[in-house]
């Protein structure tokens, strides 16, 4: 398993920067696909972007795209997924998340087997 633990999150205003953290463990070299969700209250969890492993290629959802960058330090043992230029409907729990599975489905949940218990950030108007 990969054991997954965020940090970072917390209030900022609308218009702010706030980077996430996920610190990872465990079986890494199974891992193929990392990423990041966010779920809203009353709302369906939703992929924010996504890292390959292998190669460093990352994929965001249209909506964060050119605000939201996930990036690694690999001798940390880190991903981060830094957010600019927030709104208030980015407000919502954000988890990280691990897949083995090699998939052209980054955006669905069910192909990650590990998940952080994830954390809170919101965004004032």
């Amino acid at each position: 398993q990969v054991q997954l633990v965020e940090s970072g999150g917390g209030l900022v205003q609308a218009g702010g920067s706030l980077r996430l953290g996920c610190a990872y463990s465990g079986r890494t070299l199974s891992t193929y696909t990392m990423a990041w969700f966010r779920q809203a209250p009353g709302k369906e969890r939703e992929v924010v972007g996504a890292i390959s492993w292998s190669y460093g290629t990352t994929y965001y959802a249209a909506s964060v795209k050119g605000r939201f960058t996930i990036s690694r330090e690999n001798a940390k043992k880190l991903v981060y997924l830094q957010m600019n230029s927030l709104k208030p409907e980015n407000t919502a729990n954000y988890y990280c998340a691990a897949a083995a599975q090699i998939s052209g489905e980054y955006y669905n949940p069910r192909i990650y087997e590990s998940w952080g218990q994830g954390i809170q950030v919101t965004v004032s108007s």
